[in-house]
C-alpha cells in the first residue's frame, strides 16, 4: 500500500471513529489522499476535483429512483399498508403451529419489498406483529429477532434501490436485470428464515392464530392486493418496456399516493409536507454520500488500488471458492460497520474487478455484495435494522443475541447458496433475456 492509500483509509477510519457523518468521513479523507498526492510532486486541484467529481456523480438519469421509490415508501409506511399485509399473511399461514413466526417472516418479506427499507419493515410490521407475538405467548426476545433478521430480505427483492446504487457504481449493468436477479435469492434467504423460525417456534409449543374460512382469506386478500400490485406494476412495466426504472419509481409514487392518501386515507393532505421533507432529507444524505464516494473512487482508480488489491487477492490463492469466501467474510465484516449505500459505493470499484477476472458475473456478483451487506443491518455494532428492532421490541441487543445467532446462520447458508450457485440470481435474468448490459 503506497502512502497516498494509507492516508486515505487512515483519514477515513479515524474519522469513523470520531462519529463524523460517513459521506464528510469519505470527501475528507479523499481531499486528504489528494494533499498526500500534490505532496509526492503532483499537482492536481484536490478541491475542485472532488467538486467536480461530487456533481458529475450525481448527474444520472437512473439516480432519480431513489428519491422517488424513498418518497412511495414513506406513504406506504404511514398508509396502513402493513396492516392489510400482515392480516392478509395472517389468514393464510397464521393457523399453524408457530404460525405467527411465518407470519412476521412474510410479512417483513412482502412489506420490505414495497417500501425499499428494512428500517421500515422492522418498524412498521415489528410494531403490530411483535406486541402481538408477545400477547399470543412467543418469546419477546424471539420477536425482535425475527423481525430483524426478516426485514433485510426486501433489500433484495425488487425494486431496491441497492441494487440501483450497485448497478449504477458497477457501470453497464442493467438495472432491470439486477431487480429481476434478486427475487430468488430474496425469497432463499426468507425460507431459511422461515425454516429457523418455525423450528423455534415449534419447539418452544408456541401455538397459531385462529384458523381463517376461505370467505376470511378471500377478504384478505382482497384488502391487500392493491398494495400487492404495486411491485407488480413496477416490475411488469419494466420488464415489459413500457417505462424505465426511474419511470418505474414515478409511477410507484402515483400508486402509493392514491393508496395511502386517497383510497385508504390514513395519510392526510397536510401530513404530504412533513413526509416530503423527510424523503428530501433522506434524498440528500444518500446524493451527498454518492457524490463523495464518486470523487473517492476517482482517486482509488487513479492510485490503481482497484488493480492492487485484485493483485494481492489472486496472490493468495487461484481457486475461485478460497477467493469467494475471502471475499465474503471480508464484505461481512464491513457490513457490520457500515450502511449499505456508502459500503456499495467503496467496495464495489475495488471487489467488482476481482469478481470479474474470477469469470463471475457482475449481476451475481451485485446480488453477492447485496446480501452481505444486508446482514450487516442486522449485525452490531452498527446494525440499524438491529437497533430500531430493539427500540421497536422494548428489549436490549444483549437478550436478542442467542435468538440472533441460529437466525444469523441460516441467512449464513443462504448467502453460500446465493455464492456458490451463480444460477440462482442468473437464471431468471437469463430466461427474460436480460444480461449484464441490457
Amino acid at each position: 500500500m503506497d502512502l497516498t492509500a494509507l492516508i486515505l483509509v487512515v483519514t477515513f477510519v479515524g474519522l469513523l471513529v470520531l462519529n463524523l457523518p460517513v459521506a464528510h468521513c469519505i470527501a475528507l479523507a479523499t481531499l486528504a489522499g489528494l494533499a498526500c498526492l500534490n505532496l509526492s510532486g503532483n499537482d492536481l486541484p484536490g478541491e475542485v476535483i472532488i467538486a467536480q467529481k461530487m456533481v458529475t456523480g450525481i448527474d444520472s438519469f437512473p439516480l432519480l429512483a431513489i428519491p422517488f421509490f424513498i418518497f412511495s415508501g414513506l406513504l406506504m409506511g404511514s398508509g396502513g399498508i402493513a396492516t392489510r399485509l400482515v392480516d392478509f399473511v395472517a389468514a393464510i399461514v397464521g393457523r399453524l403451529p408457530g404460525g405467527l413466526a411465518y407470519v412476521n417472516v412474510l410479512a417483513c418479506m412482502l412489506f420490505g419489498s414495497i417500501s425499499g427499507s428494512a428500517a421500515a419493515a422492522v418498524s412498521s410490521v415489528g410494531g403490530m406483529m411483535i406486541p402481538e407475538m408477545n400477547r399470543k405467548g412467543y418469546d419477546r426476545d424471539f420477536n425482535v429477532a425475527l423481525t430483524t433478521t426478516s426485514a433485510i430480505t426486501g433489500l433484495m427483492l425488487p425494486p431496491s434501490n441497492a441494487v440501483i446504487v450497485y448497478a449504477i457504481v458497477a457501470g453497464g449493468v442493467s438495472i432491470p436485470a439486477m431487480f429481476v436477479a434478486g427475487i430468488l435469492p430474496g425469497l432463499l434467504f426468507g425460507i431459511c428464515l422461515m425454516v429457523v423460525g418455525g423450528y423455534i417456534a415449534s419447539k418452544k409449543g408456541y401455538g397459531g392464530g385462529e384458523k381463517r374460512s376461505l370467505a376470511a382469506i378471500l377478504v384478505s386478500f382482497k384488502r391487500a392486493i392493491l398494495s400487492l400490485l404495486l411491485v407488480i406494476i413496477v416490475l411488469g412495466g419494466i420488464l415489459a418496456g413500457i417505462f424505465t426504472p426511474t419511470e418505474a419509481a414515478a409511477i410507484a409514487v402515483a400508486w402509493a399516493f392514491f393508496l395511502a392518501v386517497i383510497l385508504y386515507r390514513q395519510v392526510k393532505i397536510r401530513e404530504l409536507p412533513a413526509l416530503l421533507l423527510r424523503c428530501a432529507k433522506t434524498t440528500s444524505i444518500v446524493m451527498f454520500l454518492i457524490g463523495a464516494s464518486m470523487a473517492m473512487s476517482w482517486l482509488l482508480t487513479y492510485q490503481e488500488i482497484p488493480q492492487s488489491v485484485s493483485h494481492a487477492l489472486l496472490s493468495i490463492s487461484d481457486n475461485k471458492i478460497v477467493l469467494l469466501l475471502l471475499i465474503n467474510v471480508l464484505l461481512l465484516f464491513v457490513g457490520a460497520f457500515m450502511d449499505m449505500t456508502p459500503a456499495i459505493l467503496i467496495f464495489t470499484p475495488i471487489f467488482l474487478p476481482v469478481a470479474i477476472r474470477l469469470g463471475i458475473d457482475p449481476i451475481h456478483f451485485g446480488m453477492i455484495m447485496v446480501a452481505n451487506l444486508s446482514i450487516g443491518l442486522c449485525s452490531p455494532p452498527v446494525g440499524t435494522s438491529l437497533f430500531v428492532g430493539c427500540s421497536v421490541g422494548k428489549t436490549t441487543l444483549a437478550k436478542v443475541t442467542p435468538y440472533l445467532i441460529p437466525l444469523f446462520i441460516a441467512m449464513i447458508v443462504a448467502l453460500a447458496i446465493v455464492s456458490l450457485f451463480p444460477q440462482l440470481s442468473l437464471w431468471l435474468p437469463g430466461l427474460l433475456g436480460l444480461t449484464s448490459g441490457s
